[in-house]
């Protein structure tokens, strides 16, 4: 391996030792066209086979990082990678340090907390348990005002709070005892402000 090559291979090792197994790290020489050190092997390749790059005719045009792309491997899982030029001290391009990161226990997460979500969402909540519930629908309530407004509990001004309270009152959201309170305790102000807010 190129001496300047070696320099970034315990980078590469490092890297890979981490991300392990989810991770391949490649380093390719420019001088060779081939893969000059390749850990935890995703992708099959080996060290001494061709980078299978695109000729690149002006080095000395590579950006220092590639964004990141996607790739597909050789089982079929979805990778992302970016990529890193390595120059040496005249900062020529030498090489190129290549991170392949495995996206499908990612993905397979993904599609679980997803499929959950959603069937959490479609199904009927049931009427004799959430009938009477007050707090659900001040809960309910006030998280899509929140959402339609693009506000947080912590960004609301007070003339936004004033026009929520204003809102479940008009809905009858404080019908029930303590639910006055309740909504003061979820907007952060006491009961006595939700009160004044009314009058």
């Amino acid at each position: 391996m190129n001496e300047e090559l070696k320099r970034h291979a315990a980078v590469a090792q490092a890297i890979s030792m981490l991300l392990h197994p989810y991770a391949e790290v490649v380093l390719h020489d420019l001088s060779t066209g081939r893969i000059a050190a390749i850990y935890n092997h995703l992708s099959k390749r080996k060290i001494g086979e061709e980078s299978l790059l695109e000729e690149m005719t002006n080095l000395a045009k590579l950006p220092d990082v590639f964004p990141p792309y996607s790739k597909v491997n050789w089982d079929g899982k979805k990778m992302k990678s970016v990529t890193a030029t390595i120059r040496d001290p005249k900062g020529t391009p030498i090489g190129l340090f290549c991170i392949n990161l495995d996206l499908s226990k990612w993905e397979e997460m993904y599609q679980f907390i997803l499929g959950w979500i959603e069937g959490m969402d479609n199904k009927e909540k049931p009427d004799v348990l959430f009938k009477d519930d007050w707090k659900e629908k001040i809960n309910t309530f006030v998280s899509d005002y929140l959402q339609k407004e693009a506000l947080s509990l912590k960004t609301i001004t007070k003339e936004q709070k004033q026009e929520l309270v204003r809102t479940l009152h008009r809905k009858g959201a404080f019908q029930a005892k303590k639910a006055a309170s309740y909504a003061a305790d979820v907007l952060g102000i006491s009961r006595a402000t939700i009160y004044n807010y009314l009058r």
